[in-house]
């Protein structure tokens, strides 16, 4: 079968779309075909915003995703190969997916034979929509990020889990 890969990226970056909001996506710029300014890459990704007012020609096809964009002012092509593609979120809320490497790289199993072990896909997994209700009970009480005064031989506390981003 194809990869499900560009399907996916055209119906979020549509939802994303529908419900007014603005599609980034994240893409690993050391793909071979990734086509984006030099300055635009940070940490060997880049992410670009694919909402309709600030590309033209987008066309997320099978194989890449093509459109013009400005870069410092300055108009200039940009192709990136669906493979390449990391995630696609909404910049206002978080909302979107990340997408696994495609399924074409996993082992090739024999399907006529019953005793064969079938390839395990990697699952989806729901994501809070909102951790600022987990985190506001943790901030008042100046927790640590482990939520137990930083040992991890002491119990957790009792309560919502939280999450915190340690940069």
């Amino acid at each position: 079968m194809t990869s499900n890969r560009p399907y996916l990226l055209r119906a979020v970056h549509a939802w994303i779309c529908d419900n007014g909001l603005t599609p980034h996506i994240v893409v690993d710029a050391g793909k071979p075909g990734v086509r984006v300014p030099p300055q635009a890459i940070n940490e060997g990704r880049v992410v670009l915003n694919l909402a309709p007012r600030a590309v033209a020609n987008l066309d997320i096809g099978n194989d890449a995703i093509t459109f013009m964009a400005r870069f410092g002012g300055v108009s200039q092509p940009v192709n990136v190969p669906v493979a390449a593609v990391q995630a696609i979120y909404a910049r206002e809320n978080g909302q979107g997916m990340l997408l696994a490497e495609d399924a074409g790289t996993a082992p090739a199993v024999e399907l006529g034979d019953a005793a064969s072990p079938r390839p395990t896909m990697p699952s989806l997994q729901a994501v809070p929509t909102s951790v600022q209700d987990a985190t506001a009970s943790d901030d008042r009480d100046g927790a640590t990020p482990l939520g137990n005064g930083g040992d991890p031989d002491k119990p957790r506390p009792k309560g919502k889990p939280s999450l915190h981003v340690v940069k």
